[in-house]
C-alpha cells in the first residue's frame, strides 16, 4: 500500500515559541480516538461525499465525528487507470461556525497546496508518457479513482508522482502554518457584559457595508465588458484597505487626505472656542439639531466632527463631512460647507440648527498659544451662532453638565475624560432603553410616562428631548429582541 512516511521515520514535528504549540506529522494519530475521526473523515471524503464535478470542496459531518472540510482533486499518474488518482486533503474541526467561517479562507490556501502539487505531477506525467507512451493499452481499462493494488504492485506514492523527495517535509511546513493562520484569523475577546449599543450598532453597519460590498462585486461582474475607465474604478473600490472598509464612519477623503489632528479632544476644543461658544454647540449636538461647520480646511472640518461625535451614540451620528451644496437636517446632523456655500435663510434662524463659521483672523492677538502645535489655529477665528442660543444661565441636560464638569476639571487626564463620557452615554442609553419599552413597547400612557421620567431624573424639557433623540439610536438588534419579546406568548402571560 501507499505510506507517507517510511515505517521507521519519526515524522515531522514544527514547535511555535509564541504559543508554545507543537505540530506534528506522522503516517497515523497517536490518539486512538482522534485515529478514528481522521480515518472516517479520510473514508467519506474519498467515498460517499461527492462534490459536483468530482473536483472541489465540500462540508460534511455532525457533532460526534467533528465537521470536516474536504477538498478532493485528482494527481496525474502514467500507470494508473485512467493515468490520475484521486486525493482529498481535509480540515477537521468540532467547532463548526469556526469552520464554515474559515471556509473561504481554508478554500484559497489549500487550493494554491493542490495546484502546486498538480504542476508537479504533470510534469512528471509528461516526461513519463514521452518516454514510453503507453495510452493504448490501457484504453479499455475501467477507470476507478481509488488506490488499490492492480497485478500485485503497490500504488505509486505521492512522492513518486510528483518527483520530490522533500514533499512531505514541504507539505508539513505549509500544513503547520494553515493551522497557525487559521487559528489566528479569529480571536476571542472576553467582554464585560453584555455588548454596548455602539457595538451593535457598528456590527449591523458593518453587515451592511459587507452587503453593499458584495452587490458591487455582483454589478462588477454584470459590467465587466463596459468600457475601460469604470473596470479601473471598480478595481479601486475593492483594492480598499480592510482596515478602512471595516470602520463604517470612515469617508474615502479623510484616508486620502488626513493630516495631524487639529482639534484633539473635546477638552481642546473648549479651550479654543470659549466655554460659552462649546456650550451651545455641545447642547445642539446632543439635542440632535444639525451642526453645520463652514470652513476652507476639510481637515479641520473632519477633526471637530470627530471630536463632537463623541458626545454621542453611534447610532445617532450622521456625518457628510465635506460638501458644495446645503444637505437637509433629515440627511445629517453633521455638515461639512465650503465657505462660499449659501445656507437658507431658515436655517440660519432656526432652533434647530448651529453654525461655526471658520474665519481668517490673527488668532494670536486675540487668544494665546494653548499647545505648542496649535500654529494651525493661530490663523483661525470660529464664531458660534444660532437661531436659538443657549442662555448661559440655561440648566441644560444634565449630561451636558456633567461633561463640561469632567472638562473643566484640570485633575483629570484626557484618558479618563474619555472614559467618563463612555460611561455618561452608556448611563443615557440605559434610560433611553427603558423608555422606549415604556412607550413604544408597552404603550403605556402619559401620565405613566412622566412619573417614570421623574424616576429617572430625566424631567426635564432638555433631558426628555435628548431622550428621544437618542431613541433614535437603539441598533436594530434591541429593538427587534423587544419587540419578538412581547409577540411571544410567555411574555404576555408574564405582564397579565
Amino acid at each position: 500500500g501507499c505510506r507517507s512516511l517510511a515505517g521507521g521515520h519519526p515524522g515531522f514535528v514544527s514547535h511555535d515559541k509564541e504559543t508554545s504549540i507543537k505540530y506534528v506529522s506522522h503516517q497515523h494519530p497517536n490518539h486512538p480516538q482522534l485515529f478514528s475521526i481522521v480515518r472516517q473523515a479520510c473514508v467519506r471524503s474519498l467515498s460517499c461525499e461527492v462534490c459536483p464535478g468530482r473536483e472541489g470542496p465540500i462540508f460534511f459531518g455532525d457533532e460526534q465525528h467533528g465537521f470536516v472540510f474536504s477538498h478532493t482533486f485528482f494527481i496525474k499518474d502514467s500507470l494508473a487507470r485512467g493515468f490520475q488518482r484521486w486525493y482529498s486533503i481535509i480540515t477537521i474541526m468540532m467547532d463548526r461556525i469556526y469552520l464554515i467561517n474559515s471556509w473561504p479562507f481554508l478554500l484559497g490556501k489549500i487550493r494554491g497546496i493542490i495546484d502546486e502539487l498538480q504542476g508537479k505531477a504533470l510534469k512528471v506525467f509528461e516526461a513519463e508518457q514521452y518516454g514510453c507512451p503507453q495510452r493504448a493499452q490501457r484504453m479499455n481499462t475501467a477507470f476507478t479513482p481509488f488506490l488499490h493494488q492492480r497485478n500485485g504492485n503497490a500504488a505509486r506514492s505521492l512522492t513518486s508522482l510528483t518527483n520530490d523527495e522533500n514533499l512531505w517535509a514541504c507539505l508539513h511546513t505549509s500544513f503547520a502554518w494553515l493551522l497557525k493562520a487559521c487559528g489566528s484569523r479569529l480571536t476571542e475577546k472576553l467582554l464585560e457584559g453584555a455588548p454596548t449599543e455602539d457595538t451593535l450598532v457598528q456590527m449591523e453597519k458593518l453587515a451592511d457595508l459587507k452587503e453593499e460590498s458584495e452587490g458591487w462585486d455582483g454589478s462588477e461582474e454584470e459590467e465587466k465588458p463596459s468600457s475601460q475607465p469604470d473596470a479601473v474604478e471598480g478595481q479601486e473600490l475593492s483594492k480598499c484597505s480592510p482596515e478602512t472598509s471595516l470602520m463604517p464612519d470612515c469617508s474615502s477623503w479623510n484616508v486620502a487626505h488626513r493630516r495631524l489632528s487639529v482639534f484633539r479632544s473635546l477638552r481642546h476644543m473648549r479651550q479654543v472656542l470659549g466655554a460659552s461658544a462649546f456650550r451651545m454647540l455641545a447642547w445642539h449636538v446632543l439635542m440632535g439639531n444639525q451642526v453645520i461647520w463652514k470652513a476652507r480646511d476639510m481637515d479641520l472640518v473632519q477633526s471637530a466632527f470627530d471630536v463632537l461625535r463623541t458626545m454621542l451614540p453611534v447610532g445617532c451620528v450622521r456625518i457628510i463631512p465635506y460638501s458644495d451644496q446645503y444637505e437637509e437636517a433629515y440627511r445629517c446632523n453633521f455638515l461639512g460647507l465650503s465657505p462660499h456655500v449659501q445656507i437658507p435663510s431658515h436655517i440660519l434662524s432656526s432652533e434647530f440648527a448651529v453654525l461655526v463659521e471658520v474665519r481668517s483672523a490673527t488668532r494670536s492677538s486675540l487668544y494665546p498659544t494653548l499647545f505648542d502645535d496649535e500654529q494651525s489655529l493661530n490663523k483661525y477665528e470660529f464664531v458660534v451662532t444660532s437661531g436659538s442660543p443657549v442662555a448661559a444661565d440655561r440648566v441644560g441636560p444634565t449630561i451636558l453638565n456633567k461633561i463640561e464638569a469632567a472638562l473643566t476639571n484640570q485633575n483629570l487626564s484626557v484618558d479618563v475624560v474619555d472614559q467618563c463620557l463612555v460611561c455618561l452615554k452608556e448611563e443615557w442609553m440605559n434610560k433611553v432603553k427603558v423608555l422606549f419599552k415604556f412607550t413604544k413597547v408597552d404603550s403605556r400612557p402619559k401620565e405613566d410616562t412622566q412619573k417614570l421620567l421623574s424616576i429617572l431624573g430625566a424631567a426635564e424639557e432638555d433631558n426628555v428631548k435628548l431622550l428621544k433623540f437618542w431613541m433614535t439610536g437603539l441598533s436594530k438588534t434591541y429593538k427587534s429582541h423587544l419587540m419578538s419579546t412581547v409577540r411571544s406568548p410567555t411574555s404576555s402571560e408574564s405582564r397579565n
